[in-house]
């Protein structure tokens, strides 16, 4: 059973918008933008750029810190793109293990790592809905030894953590809104982050970096104005959505024992429902089924990265009715 879109058959708002874009003539950079970008920031309690995709945000804070010829660390369960941006960048990139219980970066691989390596910045993946469960010591851990860090927020949309929203724990975080995503609006992406020089550094980065007395060789990356209106009309019902999606994972709690376990205080936006139990004649898949070090050919072992790629399964909250 897919997931019902959050337009909850409010078509006639978006039609009344569509309207408004084709009245004004204004297709990027308009009211519907920014209206997008505060709705965000309420939620998100931190200002946001809207882009045109994830890989925009991330390159613009990418470009706003500087990495070309340094080193940056991503857990090594997590999407190619975290990497291929950096890569992109002119970074070089290099792979931390997860731990077993959330998917998420382990705080001692980290360390471990950094006491042979000396990262510029650390790429943190919220997995399949949940925040990482060491984000606290991680982020304690970047800020005393001066490494900047950047959150893949992907997953993350509605989670929270005792009211500590993603993307606020470190420097920055981006955010997805593709055709997959919580909240799809088909492409589309936001960066949120505590630092006002560096949404402003990518408010000009997505705009090509044109028009500014000091060059910034930025590309286009801006959100259409008809994208924000898919996601303000899903805005509408954000907080019913995610509330509903939480109630049906706890259906699915009392099925599945193996599975990944919250923290008190966190809520997930249930992205994916990850449980350890293998779950036969379902078509069901895994977040991510190969590790990044081994996609990147690493010559050493990260076992509990691999460990998650084979053991590991993920439903849509929505399919509950299958298993009851």
């Amino acid at each position: 059973m897919p997931a019902p879109n959050l337009f909850n058959n409010d078509f006639q708002e978006f039609e009344e918008l569509t309207k408004r874009v084709f009245a004004s003539g204004i297709w990027a950079k308009g009211p519907l933008v920014s209206q997008f970008e505060e709705q965000w920031s309420n939620w998100n309690n931190v200002d946001t750029v809207a882009t045109s995709c994830w890989a925009g945000g991330a390159m613009a804070a990418l470009d706003f810190i500087g990495v070309k010829d340094e080193l940056i660390l991503c857990s090594s369960n997590t999407a190619a793109a975290t990497a291929m941006v950096c890569i992109k960048s002119g970074a070089t990139v290099d792979f931390v293990d997860c731990n077993k219980a959330d998917l998420c970066m382990s705080y001692e691989s980290l360390v471990e790592v950094c006491n042979r390596q000396k990262p510029k910045a650390v790429w943190i993946t919220h997995i399949g809905g949940h925040i990482a469960f060491q984000i606290h010591e991680i982020a304690a851990f970047c800020e005393k030894n001066d490494i900047w860090l950047l959150e893949d927020c992907a997953h993350a949309h509605g989670a929270e953590w005792n009211g500590v929203k993603p993307g606020t724990f470190g420097d920055a975080g981006v955010y997805s809104y593709f055709a997959t995503k919580s909240v799809p609006i088909g492409e589309g992406g936001a960066l949120v982050s505590k630092h006002t020089e560096m949404l402003n550094h990518a408010k000009k980065y997505i705009s090509y970096g044109a028009k500014n007395p000091k060059p910034i060789y930025g590309l286009n990356f801006r959100m259409p104005e008809m994208s924000a209106a898919v996601g303000l009309v899903q805005m509408k019902h954000f907080d019913e959505h995610f509330k509903h999606k939480r109630f049906l994972a706890k259906k699915l709690d009392q099925i599945f024992i193996n599975r990944v376990i919250l923290p008190d205080g966190m809520l997930s936006g249930y992205y994916k429902y990850i449980t350890f139990d293998s779950i036969e004649h379902h078509t069901s898949a895994r977040v991510f089924d190969a590790p990044l070090h081994l996609i990147f050919n690493k010559d050493y072992c990260l076992a509990n990265s691999e460990w998650i790629a084979n053991n590991h399964w993920c439903l849509s909250v929505f399919d509950y009715n299958e298993f009851l």
